[in-house]
């Protein structure tokens, strides 16, 4: 029988199956009281789904990054100083509200666990979003999250940095309090040995106008990638619900860019929602987002209750 693409490209392993790849090891015991600081607003995260999925996947991330290292160390020990030190990357990828900073705070924690490589950095691509006055000028603040919105030659810049070994690289900030970059704000690093890099549109191989300022693609710096999917039915459902909550938290604060949206009635809370997915979040998915799975080397596919059921994992 004829296989399709996706099964030539990807070996798949359901839930029960998955968890098998993943060993006791001795910090087991502390993931409980970990899940508080780990989930993201609306994204629920139980002890099962960090045994059953991220456990396994962060087992497997080790026995990558090990190879990484050994691989390095033998390329200097016949070319020294061809290989500076410089992290293994991860790109992880998917839909707004697909659970993508649950997933990447998940595994960051896990991954400091092994002494080879504790030192773990999470970066968003939010911060190499272009300043709001930039997306104004540009005419595209409303289309913010889409390729044309970042700058990628920045962030290219700021990946070139990583794998060269400097000593010091910054990350700029964005504060989704205030809808914007953060002046003079960053995220220092210092020679880390994992960074994931968080971002819907990490997988792109760029608008463009980007292929033209930018031969090299934000991918190509990456040692794995990880597309965090879920039906489009079931990632509408989770923005209107996290929007929700918004209404009734960060949006009561005053300085939030979002306050006016504070004293909407849940019909109209609703109805916006809605709105603002039809408009922006939906048409970036199918025609930026969704396409770019495939291309990645691992794909974790969510369920109606944010829990994995299956895995696949890019065989070629």
């Amino acid at each position: 029988m004829n296989q399709t693409p996706d099964q030539v490209l990807y070996r798949s392993f359901s839930r029960e199956q998955w968890k098998q790849c993943g060993h006791q090891l001795p910090f087991i015991d502390m993931l409980d009281q970990q899940i508080p600081r780990l989930a993201a607003l609306n994204e629920p995260l139980t002890p099962e789904e960090i045994r059953d999925i991220y456990l396994p996947l962060a087992c497997w991330l080790h026995d990558y990054i090990m190879s990484y290292q050994q691989l390095r160390q033998k390329l200097n020990e016949h070319l020294p100083g061809c290989c500076p030190q410089a992290p293994f990357i991860i790109g992880l990828a998917g839909s707004v509200a697909a659970g993508k900073s649950t997933a990447s705070r998940t595994l960051q924690f896990l991954l400091k666990q092994w002494p080879q490589h504790s030192r773990v950095e999470n970066v968003s691509t939010d911060g190499f979003l272009y300043p709001n006055k930039i997306l104004e000028e540009r005419g595209i603040l409303n289309k913010k999250g889409f390729p044309e919105s970042y700058d990628v030659k920045r962030l290219i810049e700021f990946l070139k940095q990583l794998k060269a070994g400097y000593d010091h690289v910054k990350a700029p900030v964005y504060s989704h309090l205030h809808y914007d970059i953060l002046p003079d704000q960053y995220i220092e690093l210092h020679h880390p040995d994992v960074v994931i890099i968080e971002g819907i549109n990490v997988l792109q191989v760029g608008s463009p106008g980007a292929r033209r300022a930018a031969p090299l693609f934000v991918s190509d710096f990456f040692d794995i990638s990880i597309y965090v999917h879920a039906e489009e039915a079931y990632l509408r459902k989770w923005y209107v619900d996290r929007f929700l909550l918004l209404r009734e938290t960060a949006f009561k604060r005053p300085e939030s860019y979002f306050h006016q949206y504070a004293s909407l009635s849940d019909a109209e809370a609703i109805r916006l929602a809605n709105e603002i997915w039809e408009s922006i979040n939906l048409p970036n998915l199918l025609q930026n987002i969704l396409p770019t799975r495939r291309r990645a080397t691992l794909i974790l596919d969510k369920g109606e209750n944010h829990a994995v059921q299956e895995v696949h994992v890019r065989l070629m």
